[in-house]
């Protein structure tokens, strides 16, 4: 029978957890015969892609006979992420993957994972350098790479642009800006930033600051945001509004709110952070992982550009799978 269990555990379940540590790096064989067990502490239900990945992570698990996932919500509250992560040392998971709300604060969390010599793989973002995990990405500067050269050739010439920024220290929010800084700001000098500031992943963070700006600098010719919530949120603000309706908006992860608003003309570009081929490599990963096929494995999936000519694709994909 496939040992299979996906749930969005509540954190006050999850401080219920059994005392003591997980086994050693190779399960025992009743543990093996029976399956193993697997967490994976997602950042945030309330982000999009966050809940998108939490849900492919789920449909991937399927695919698997001998994996238990379980699935823990971080609330993008770095003190809950850690405190799931110390329940699912506790309750002897064979496995658990983290999705970082902060990769720093995270990691003495992860490195008490392997510790305790648990299987453990951080992912979207990775937290990079702890000896002993393993990891499951995508290239950040790339995803914002493909971006910035197709604004290269969009924004007019002295153009006034807005950014908004994931959180500081996250390691893919600052890899895109390092993309967008030296893929496009570096080459067009010509280029205005009227205002920059941090909305962490979160709609309603960057709808406030793109309130702010609307009325401070009124024409604007492009928001360059770092992921697709925060640019949906920029968006909202001026739905409807003649004077933006020239308005570039650039974001990453392809997820299926940003697909229609590109087949809809409102937003410019995305690059697809695929949480299907995610959740795929992860669980590939730690299947490997747990077999002993694999002592450490770090990977990327690859990235895709969509714009007006493409987004029709991922809109039919979204589709199919129930999300739109």
């Amino acid at each position: 029978m496939k040992k299979y269990l996906a749930a969005f555990m509540a954190l006050a379940m999850a401080a219920t957890a059994l005392t003591g540590c997980g086994g050693g790096s190779e399960p025992a064989a009743d543990d093996a015969a029976e399956g193993y067990k697997v967490a994976f502490i997602a950042r945030a239900q309330s982000d999009s892609f966050a809940a998108w990945l939490a849900n492919e992570m789920i449909a991937a698990a399927e695919e698997y006979d001998d994996i238990t996932l379980d699935v823990f919500d971080g609330q993008a509250d770095d003190a809950k992420e850690n405190a799931a992560i110390e329940n699912a040392i506790a309750n002897g998971y064979d496995a658990i993957i983290v999705q970082p709300n902060n990769g720093e604060a995270q990691r003495p969390y992860v490195e008490q994972i392997v510790a305790n010599g648990i299987v453990a793989i951080t992912t979207n973002s990775r937290i990079e350098d702890i000896e002993g995990a393993s990891s499951v990405d995508a290239d950040p500067y790339k995803q914002a790479q493909v971006n910035a050269e197709l604004a290269l050739e969009q924004v007019p010439e002295n153009g006034r642009v807005v950014v908004i920024n994931g959180p500081s220290g996250n390691f893919h929010a600052d890899e895109r800006r390092v993309a967008w800084q030296e893929v496009f700001f570096d080459a067009r000098p010509d280029v205005t930033i009227l205002a920059e500031d941090f909305a962490n992943w979160n709609k309603d963070e960057a709808m406030a600051l793109m309130e702010d700006w609307t009325v401070a600098y009124g024409d604007i010719d492009a928001v360059i945001s770092t992921n697709d919530n925060m640019a949906a949120g920029a968006l909202e603000v001026v739905k409807g509004n003649d004077m933006y309706a020239d308005l570039l908006v650039y974001g990453v992860d392809g997820t299926a709110e940003a697909c229609l608003l590109i087949e809809e003309g409102l937003m410019t570009a995305t690059c697809l952070q695929s949480a299907i081929d995610l959740a795929a490599l992860n669980l590939d990963t730690v299947h490997k992982l747990l077999t002993g096929e694999e002592t450490q494995i770090d990977t990327d999936i690859a990235e895709v550009l969509i714009t007006k000519e493409n987004a029709s694709e991922y809109v039919e994909m979204y589709r199919e799978r129930g999300q739109i």
